[in-house]
């Protein structure tokens, strides 16, 4: 049972790990190449702009939101989804990595509100996207969504009646 066990998490790591690197190849590299000399060379280039940079975010909480539902189009409407999208399986990391331990709902909000933070600070600090309060938002709402659906799914099975043959 503890070899079962041992496995399960190293499997969970495993794909954890898979997922931030995906996160990340998303969100900064959107889908391109990791290209760490790249990243090096926009931060040389970007760090005496960043007050620049910071000036074309989106600091109005729920401006971009606002304006994405005003303007309904596919694309605007798949960024808005893929914002949530992207973090739910964040939610769900964080019950499978808790080892059994019961992680609150207060601490996934605010994990998920720190790794979208450290993303959205990234892609402004590196000029290769521009800082939006609403993916905060959207991102945290999506870790908090993942996290709710797998407790769901974890306290639904453990209630469900046993059926007879």
């Amino acid at each position: 049972m503890k070899r079962t066990q041992a496995t399960r998490e190293i499997a969970v790591q495993i794909l954890f790990a898979l997922y931030v690197y995906a996160l990340f190849k998303i969100i900064l590299f959107k889908f391109s190449s990791i290209n760490f000399i790249f990243l090096w060379e926009q931060l040389q280039h970007s760090a005496h702009n960043i007050d620049r940079a910071m000036q074309w975010g989106n600091f109005i909480p729920l401006a971009t939101i606002s304006n994405t539902l005003d303007n309904l189009t596919s694309n605007t409407l798949l960024n808005l989804g893929g914002n949530i999208a992207l973090f739910l399986p964040y939610g769900m990391f964080l019950i499978l990595q808790s080892s059994g331990r019961r992680i609150s709902l207060m601490r996934v909000l605010i994990r998920s509100l720190g790794l979208s933070l450290l993303l959205e600070c990234a892609q402004a600090i590196l000029s290769i996207g521009t800082f939006d309060v609403d993916d905060l938002i959207l991102n945290t709402l999506g870790g908090v969504i993942g996290y709710s659906m797998l407790r769901l799914f974890v306290h639904k099975k453990k209630v469900q009646p046993a059926t007879e043959s």
